[in-house]
């Protein structure tokens, strides 16, 4: 398996540090730089499973059966290289059809209730597992820690990052359709 930085940042942040929102940052810039690449399915697949993993934990059950179903899709309908990606496809697929059901039952009323239990990604790599405990490891980490629901910036960090240059380029769209308009 060739080993790729950013997925391996992906799994480490994945796993040992359960930041699902910088997983799919991670992961998003990677799929947008590299648009050619062959397995670019499998990498939209793991942004939907960590931003599925993000509102779960959350209590955003909408948002995480709107992800998780998406990736199941993919994971599910062929062309995902899970061998290129030292992923167990069919164990992926049964914990993403488990969780839908687990949400599923929970029902819209029932989502206060509900709760989340870590997820991670089956490895079929005893190699990039060890690669990614060592990172780990050297980041001060632990492989397979849960969440810490008590780091705000962990929990909540879509409502608490900087949205200025977005906000920005987006005023700066806006003016541009406009004076072409007229």
């Amino acid at each position: 398996m060739q080993l790729i930085k950013e997925y391996v940042d992906y799994l480490v942040s994945f796993h040992a540090e359960r930041d699902y929102f910088e997983c799919h940052e991670i992961m998003e810039e990677f799929w947008k730089e590299h648009p050619e690449h062959p397995n670019r399915i499998g990498w939209l697949m793991l942004i939907q499973v960590a931003v599925g993993a993000y509102h779960a934990r959350r209590g955003n059950l909408p948002g995480a059966r709107k992800m998780w179903g998406a990736a199941l899709e993919k994971v599910s309908g062929g062309g995902v290289d899970f061998e290129a990606m030292a992923l167990d496809g069919a164990r992926l697929e049964a914990d993403l059809r488990e969780r839908l059901a687990e949400l599923a039952a929970a029902g819209e009323e029932a989502e206060r209730d509900y709760r989340y239990r870590e997820m991670d990604l089956p490895l079929a790599d005893a190699q990039l597992a060890e690669v990614c405990r060592r990172e780990a490891e050297q980041r001060g980490l632990i492989w397979g820690a849960p969440s810490d629901m008590s780091r705000r910036e962990l929990i909540d960090r879509h409502t608490l990052r900087d949205r200025s240059d977005v906000i920005e380029a987006r005023r700066e769209e806006l003016e541009r359709r406009q004076s072409e308009r007229g």
